[in-house]
């Protein structure tokens, strides 16, 4: 239903028929009203042997149905009865049934191109109040929804980052690690080596001490 408004009796007073403002209300009265109408639509089909067919489309786009019998049949024999085309027949997909279609695909195009413009801030000056709110509530949630995705990727590099600088840490604790253990291993090397050095020069100093004393030849 669009903005206008009637007045609908109900009781001894007028009551003022309009679109509801807060979504929360409006949903709850969806809700309501559509249990209520398929509820009605059951109790006709039962009470009176009636073939009936229940279709309803919420403001988000979700359908609800109701079939007494086959849907497509009940379906079928509407369009039978008013005189339009059987879209399952191939033999009455027309020229100007196609046409239909195309001009229908047209106009979700244009649409959604004027919404695009309209979520960028263009084309705005023919919106009302009402189309302003719409709109200014999916900008809200479009930008929080970028704002999330932002943060959750900062996170994710945070944390790539953190686990990167921990395993850096381990690799410098191994070399130093591995560096001390390559000193400590040069020092017993030449430690050794001067030891034998040492041996050797007192072992040729006893040989010419023993040579003086008994004058052997060395």
């Amino acid at each position: 239903m669009d903005d206008s408004w009637v007045l609908k009796e109900m009781g001894r007073g007028k009551v003022e028929l309009k679109r509801i403002e807060n979504p929360t209300n409006r949903q709850v009265t969806f809700s309501k009203r559509r249990n209520g109408l398929l509820k009605k639509a059951f109790e006709l089909s039962i009470l009176c042997d009636a073939e009936v067919a229940l279709l309803i489309f919420s403001s988000s786009g979700k359908v609800y149905q109701f079939a007494s019998h086959d849907m497509d049949r009940t379906v079928a024999k509407y369009r039978r009865e008013v005189g339009l085309p059987d879209s399952r027949n191939p033999q009455f997909r027309t020229r100007e049934f196609w046409r239909s279609e195309i001009d229908e695909l047209k106009r979700s195009i244009n649409t959604s191109e004027a919404r695009l413009k309209h979520l960028s801030g263009e084309d705005i000056l023919a919106l009302g109040m009402r189309d302003l709110k719409q709109l200014e509530r999916q900008l809200k949630i479009g930008v929080e929804r970028v704002r999330s995705r932002k943060r959750r990727i900062v996170s994710d590099h945070a944390t790539l980052l953190k686990r990167r600088h921990k395993q850096l840490q381990e690799e410098n604790s191994r070399l130093h690690k591995r560096l001390k253990e390559l000193q400590d291993g040069n020092i017993s090397s030449g430690l050794v080596g001067e030891n034998a050095c040492t041996m050797f020069h007192q072992r040729i100093v006893h040989e010419e001490d023993f040579h003086n004393e008994t004058g052997l030849p060395l």
